[in-house]
């Protein structure tokens, strides 16, 4: 380890030493994630001037900040299948889901995949304003090492019709999808946990006695693991600081500023994306505003992290805190994980599609072809894992449905990163607000709780 490591890391403890003060001094916790955001920017690009991106000091301060950084992101990944488990069994032990579970159901996969072919129409209203096409793209080596490897990951990778995505999401290995060994196992967990609830409310008619004692184990789990999640999202601020230094730290700059149309382009789809998202939030009857005020964290964390699933319990806790029923915020985030992602399954594609098909002679301006892209990115949105990847396999199904070389997905492999950290908020922000906006249309969303600005996560952090 040289001497310039060793300061790198002691800058570091230094700034983790003053999250932890403005911690003890109270301040509130979306202040002290915003800080370590701005902490994390200045000290990424102080980082990144000194040394240079591609500095072996860099990669070696780089695996030291991860322990921080993917250290905090796994200990968030290792309490999503037990919270998704728990809580979704949970809520049919308190009579939350017993009458409205079809329809609720219903309605957030509906909204999911609604926003989404709506985010590919918005994606594809942005790549033609700014005139984007594939061939304006230099590629060097990276671009086409990675559409080589892309073009091998097609051919290994069946693209599936809809029934067989949706068979997909059954759960023929409960245990084994407690793992979280498949991109669909969020779901398949979840109705697993659904059938068990099922199950509890007909022993509860039969053998009351055993019910209860079941019940009563159930909540004590739950206590035990609703707890493990205050203790772990309060780490938020120092993985926030540590992952936002290592992004800005390792970016290529030079590539991103060639790229900057396009990086402009997707940001600009994703702005637009999050506007109609405050829209249906306005049109329920629901104060914007508010939505903004508490979803911040967790939008922030999103952002950082490029993690879905990682931010599945800050984005539970969210809801939880906008007066969304317990039942509805964890079915809501868990399908979210893996249906109908707004930034990664919809906006992505679309907009590679679109870039795409003038080099093999498609007019992108064609409307049965633009009302096939939007219809393809919409069914292919099943089963897009809620980790880093997701979006590139969305982009491999729908390119392989439009019959588009998959290798030209890999153009954009410089700024990825930059793009997908406002995938990732998006995709959590459709998540939020299709439990926020099913919870309203079924009457059950808690309107004091909705208005409450003392009922935020920062009071528990």
């Amino acid at each position: 380890m040289t001497f310039f490591i060793i300061i790198n890391i002691l800058v570091m403890l230094g700034l983790m030493a003053l999250l932890y003060m403005m911690q003890k001094k109270h301040v509130s916790f979306s202040k002290r994630v915003f800080t370590a955001l701005g902490l994390g920017i200045v000290f990424g690009f102080a980082l990144h001037f000194i040394y240079g991106s591609s500095s072996e000091t860099i990669t070696q301060t780089s695996d030291w900040f991860n322990i921080v950084g993917s250290g905090y992101v796994k200990f968030l990944q290792m309490i999503v299948m037990p919270l998704v488990f728990i809580s979704i069994l949970g809520a049919f032990t308190k009579l939350k889901l017993t009458h409205n579970i079809g329809k609720i159901s219903g309605l957030i996969i509906g909204i999911l995949i609604a926003t989404t072919a709506v985010a590919a129409a918005v994606g594809i209203a942005s790549t033609l304003s700014f005139d984007l096409q594939a061939v304006q793209v230099d590629q060097g080596g990276a671009e086409v090492s990675r559409g080589a490897e892309l073009e091998q990951k097609s051919q290994d990778m069946e693209a599936k019709t809809f029934p067989q995505q949706i068979v997909e999401l059954l759960p023929g290995n409960p245990f084994l999808d407690l793992t979280g060994a498949r991109p669909t196992s969020t779901i398949a967990v979840v109705i697993f946990a659904a059938f068990l609830g099922i199950a509890y409310l007909g022993v509860k008619r039969k053998q009351p006695e055993q019910a209860e004692l079941f019940k009563k184990v159930v909540d004590a789990v739950y206590a035990i693991i609703m707890r493990v999640v205050t203790l772990i999202l309060r780490l938020t601020p120092y993985g926030v600081l540590a992952i936002m230094t290592k992004t800005i730290a390792t970016s290529d700059l030079d590539s991103i500023a060639k790229l900057g149309k396009f990086v402009i382009a997707s940001y600009a789809a994703l702005i637009v994306m999050f506007i109609i998202h405050l829209l249906l939030i306005t049109i329920s009857g629901l104060n914007p505003v508010t939505y903004l005020k508490k979803v911040f964290p967790v939008l922030v964390f999103a952002f950082t992290s490029r993690s879905s699933a990682g931010a599945l319990p800050l984005n539970i806790k969210t809801q939880r805190s906008l007066g969304v029923p317990e039942g509805i915020a964890n079915f809501a985030g868990s399908f979210g994980l893996s249906i109908g992602q707004n930034g990664c399954a919809g906006i992505y594609p679309a907009m590679l599609a679109i870039m795409i098909a003038p080099t093999i002679g498609q007019n992108p301006l064609d409307p049965s072809f633009l009302f096939t892209v939007i219809a393809v990115v919409a069914v292919s949105s099943f089963g897009v894992a809620g980790v880093g990847g997701g979006a590139t396999f969305a982009a491999l199904l729908v390119l392989s449905a439009l019959n588009m070389p998959v290798a030209l997905a890999g153009l954009l492999i410089s700024v990825e990163p930059l793009i997908d950290m406002g995938r990732t908020a998006l995709n959590v922000s459709g998540s939020m607000t299709s439990g926020l906006v099913t919870s309203k249309v079924t009457k059950e969303l808690e309107i004091d709780t909705y208005h409450d600005r003392t009922n935020i996560i920062e009071a528990e952090m």
